[in-house]
Order: C-alpha cells, then sequence, then structure tokens
C-alpha cells in the first residue's frame, strides 16, 4: 500500500469514527489545544475540502499567521453537520493534494495524531497500523516535520518504539510504543507516563515549556 492509500483509509477511518460519535462525544475536548473533537474533524475537513475563497479573510483576521487562520477555519468548518463533515472527507478519501514541505507523509501523520487526539478521551480503541507509524516517526524525525515538532525537542536524545523495529538518535533514551513516541514527538503530554528510559525527564522539561 502507498502513501496515498494509508491517506485515503485514515480518512475513511476518520469518517466512520466521527459519525458513529453522539453530540457529547463530538463536544468533549480533545488533545489538541482548545479543540472538541469535531473541531479536530473540522480541521481535517478544512485541509482538504474548505472553500478557499473564505482563507485569504481568515489570515487577513489573523494578522497573515496561517496557523491562527487555519485554527479558525477549522472552527469554521466544524460548524457542519457530522454527517456533512463525514461525507466531506469519504468524497476527499483519493483527494491528491500535497501540503508544501511536510508532503504526504506529513499528511499521513496529520491523519494518525488528530484521530488519536479523538479517540484517547473518548477511550475509543485506535488500531493503529505499524508500517504507517513506521512512516510517521521516520516524518518526525526528519527536517520536513515543520509545524509538528520544533528542532529543539527531539536534541541529544534517542527514541525507541518497544513495538516496533525503530529507533532514532543518539545520547538519553525516550522508550514507549510507536503511538506514545510519535503522540510525545508532537506535543501530546498525555502520554508521558506511558514514556520511560533516562532521556524522559529532559524530555518532559522540553515539552512542557
Amino acid at each position: 500500500m502507498d502513501v496515498m492509500d494509508m491517506i485515503a483509509d485514515e480518512r475513511r477511518r476518520v469518517a466512520d469514527l466521527i459519525a458513529a460519535l453522539s453530540p457529547e462525544q463530538l463536544a468533549t475536548p480533545s488533545l489538541c489545544g482548545d479543540w472538541t473533537v469535531k473541531q479536530v474533524a473540522g480541521h481535517l475537513v478544512a485541509s482538504i475540502a474548505a472553500p478557499r475563497r473564505l482563507l485569504l479573510p481568515l489570515i487577513l483576521r489573523s494578522g497573515f499567521n496561517v496557523h491562527r487562520a487555519n485554527a479558525r477555519l477549522a472552527r469554521l468548518v466544524a460548524r457542519r453537520s457530522v454527517d456533512d463533515l463525514a461525507a466531506a472527507l469519504r468524497d476527499n478519501a483519493q483527494n491528491a493534494f500535497r501540503p508544501p514541505i511536510v508532503g504526504y507523509p506529513g499528511q499521513l501523520t496529520d491523519l494518525q495524531v488528530h484521530g488519536q487526539d479523538i479517540r484517547r478521551p473518548l477511550g475509543l480503541p485506535h488500531q493503529l497500523r505499524p508500517e504507517r507509524l513506521r512512516m510517521s516517526l521516520n516524518f518526525l524525525i526528519g527536517s520536513r516535520a515543520v509545524g509538528f515538532v520544533p528542532r529543539g525537542r527531539r536534541v541529544g536524545l534517542r527514541f525507541e518504539a518497544t513495538d516496533l523495529d525503530w529507533a532514532w538518535g543518539g545520547g538519553p533514551v525516550v522508550q514507549g510504543t510507536a503511538e506514545a513516541v510519535m503522540l510525545a514527538l508532537a506535543g501530546r503530554p498525555v502520554v508521558l507516563a506511558e514514556l520511560h528510559g533516562d532521556g524522559v525527564k529532559v524530555f518532559r522539561d522540553r515539552l512542557m515549556h
């Protein structure tokens, strides 16, 4: 399965997930900043199916801060019904849009991380695919992970997945499942308790400041 097939499958999985949630679950705070579960879904839709005419006014209102504009766009798109959001993800599952810099690996990682931003607070199983986790881990420790991982977060540490034949770096060790390492690199403090090794304290200090 190539990366575009992986992305398409992850979009369909998120669509199936959100379509099955109750209004209370959709309103639950996610792991992603101040966004609710539904707003995370709005972000995933906005990246491939939001009207482009909305982006420029939002960029202007956000003082040309693209990240702030994208956050506002996600909240705007999330006002649509959950059925519309799920349909947009399914209809655009094969959308070949390639984001600048981060490319397709970044898009796959965005889907996997945000999928966990939704599932974990709701206590739902995740069943992440090992080959997709490996691709995301390799992306997150690379130079193209702009907006995902500040360079100083990983320098001088060794990261090891305990359930996958994957490791990177040198120095004090940060170990955990591939999912936990992925989420930690992507800045999700909730997984800190799932990590171990003599590098965890240094990593925790970096992540929390």
